[in-house]
C-alpha cells in the first residue's frame, strides 16, 4: 500500500508541473496534469470515431503518457534539441514498485513506439490537445497559434483526427456555452419552449 500511496502522490506531481512550451507563445499555462485529462478525454474521442481500436486502451495510453514527466519535468521541442531526459529510466523505476508496473511499462513501450492503432490514437489526442489550446490562445487574439498550427497538424497520423483539427481551428473556441436564448443572458431565465 506504501508503494500505492507514493504512486498517487507522484500522479499528483503533474498537477504542480506546468508545460513549458506555452513560454515560447507567450501566452497561456497549463499543467502536465490538465493536459493528459484533455488528452485522456480527446482520446476516447477518437477511438470512438476509428470504430476498430480498443477504447480502453487509447484512454489508458492517453492517462499514462507523460507520467514520466512527474520525474523529468515537461521538455518542450526546444529543450529536446539540446537535453535528453531518460523518460525511460523514469518509467522502469516506477514500475519497479507497482503492482501493475509491467501494465505501466507496456502503456508506456506502446505510446512511444506508435506502432499500434490505439497508440496512433493516443498520439493524435496528444496533438489535438494542443491544438485545442493554440486555438483557445488564438481566439484570444494570441498571433502566434497560427504558426504554431501547422506543425501539430503534421504530426497527426490518423484521417479523422485531421478532420477534427480542421474543425477545431474553424470553430470559435467560446461558442459552445454561448447558445441564441437572449432571455437567459439577458433576464437569467429561459424563454418560452
Amino acid at each position: 500500500m506504501k508503494n500505492l500511496a507514493n504512486f498517487l502522490f507522484e500522479v499528483g506531481m503533474l498537477k504542480r508541473t506546468p508545460r513549458s512550451g506555452f513560454q515560447f507563445l507567450g501566452s497561456g499555462a497549463e499543467s502536465v496534469a490538465e493536459h493528459s485529462f484533455r488528452t485522456a478525454m480527446i482520446g476516447y474521442t477518437l477511438a470512438h470515431l476509428d470504430g476498430r481500436a480498443d477504447v480502453g486502451r487509447v484512454v489508458q495510453i492517453c492517462l499514462f503518457h507523460d507520467l514520466p514527466e512527474a520525474r523529468t519535468g515537461d521538455q518542450n521541442y526546444v529543450n529536446k534539441k539540446y537535453v535528453r531526459s531518460d523518460e525511460k529510466k523514469a518509467v522502469e523505476d516506477l514500475a519497479r514498485n507497482l503492482p501493475f508496473g509491467d501494465d505501466y511499462r507496456h502503456l508506456w513501450q506502446e505510446f512511444d513506439a506508435c506502432e499500434s492503432r490505439e497508440a496512433q490514437l493516443a498520439h493524435d489526442a496528444d496533438q489535438l490537445e494542443m491544438i485545442l489550446a493554440l486555438k483557445e490562445y488564438k481566439d484570444l487574439g494570441n498571433r502566434y497559434a497560427d504558426e504554431w498550427y501547422p506543425y501539430s497538424v503534421e504530426r497527426l497520423r490518423t484521417d479523422a483526427a485531421r478532420q477534427l483539427a480542421a474543425t477545431i481551428w474553424e470553430t470559435d473556441s467560446s461558442k459552445w456555452w454561448f447558445d441564441d436564448d437572449h432571455q437567459w443572458w439577458v433576464k437569467g431565465e429561459r424563454g418560452p419552449a
